[in-house]
């Protein structure tokens, strides 16, 4: 009989698939595997019990490798399960951007004490007015399993695409439309989009990836999405290139102090993969690799 605990709610779809060899247990000591999503595990301390942890989620950057490693703890993830819902939602926050939608819903709602709504929205409706996506250039930065969904889904709806990452599986690259054109350099690609959205996972090598020296090569009031990590984007360098009228709109999944009250800037509170369909999917394939196991 093995003991699974879980740190964070885990969909029930999940849980249900585990047979009678498991039992739920609410004491961590006694945990054969840890279900976490989102809870960090940095801090703490695992007993001898303890095989290994799945999060139900893509990256595990709030698990600490290292130590799982010595302790011979086995760490699994489920890439891809929430794919879908962040590519659903990075094309809700580009359309999002390019017809104003977010000030344009705001100012609507503060005429419930006008007297004639129609005639003031007809009059007022200009200040919104947005651009078209289509023939626009939409630049991917990472084509695993998001970046490959949202640059095939981009297509589909008119843009041109290019797409970056030195380091594409052959899975993805048979997944991605022949059409989206491959970018060898960051630097070559950056300038030619009026859209640019990242998907890469957040380690070393792409802490503040998108930085001044990035920023000064995209072109004049381009459109910059994050829903990876916060920490690829340089904060304090995307509010100049703001203050500074570069950047047109920041989509951001990762609201701060700092971004609420700019306009140019979009806040989504972390809701990448913030739908029912990709929790029942990440806690079965989570449930699944611990079964496995």
């Amino acid at each position: 009989m093995y003991k699974i605990a879980t740190l964070n709610k885990i969909s029930q779809k999940g849980i249900s698939c585990f047979s009678g060899n498991y039992e739920m247990v609410e004491n961590l000591e006694e945990a054969n595997g840890i279900l976490v999503r989102s809870q960090d595990m940095r801090s703490m301390d695992f007993s001898e019990n303890l095989l290994a942890i799945a999060r139900a989620g893509a990256g595990v950057n709030n698990i600490p490798l290292d130590i799982c490693s010595e302790k011979g703890i086995v760490v699994f993830n489920t890439p891809g399960a929430n794919a879908n819902a962040v590519k659903e939602l990075v094309l809700t926050g580009l359309l999002m951007s390019a017809r104003n939608l977010t000030s344009a819903i705001a100012w609507a709602k503060t005429l419930t004490a006008t007297s004639d709504i129609p005639r003031t929205v007809e009059k007022n409706k200009s200040k919104f007015a947005g651009h078209e996506i289509q023939g626009k250039t939409l630049g991917v930065i990472g084509l695993g399993a998001i970046g490959v969904m949202v640059a095939n889904a981009a297509e589909c709806l008119g843009m041109k695409v290019l797409g970056y990452d030195p380091y594409i599986s052959i899975a993805s690259a048979h997944e991605l439309s022949p059409s989206v054109q491959i970018i060898e350099s960051l630097d070559v690609l950056l300038p030619l989009c009026d859209y640019v959205t990242i998907h890469v996972p957040f380690m070393e090598n792409t802490k503040e990836m998108i930085n001044k020296q990035r920023l000064k090569l995209m072109k004049k009031d381009v459109c910059l999405l994050n829903f990876s990590r916060d920490q690829i984007v340089k904060e304090d360098d995307v509010l100049e290139a703001i203050d500074r009228g570069f950047i047109r709109t920041y989509v951001t999944d990762f609201p701060n102090e700092n971004y609420l009250d700019r306009d140019q800037i979009i806040c989504i509170p972390h809701l990448g993969a913030s739908t029912h369909e990709s929790e029942d999917n990440c806690a079965v394939m989570a449930v699944e690799e611990l079964i496995d196991y």
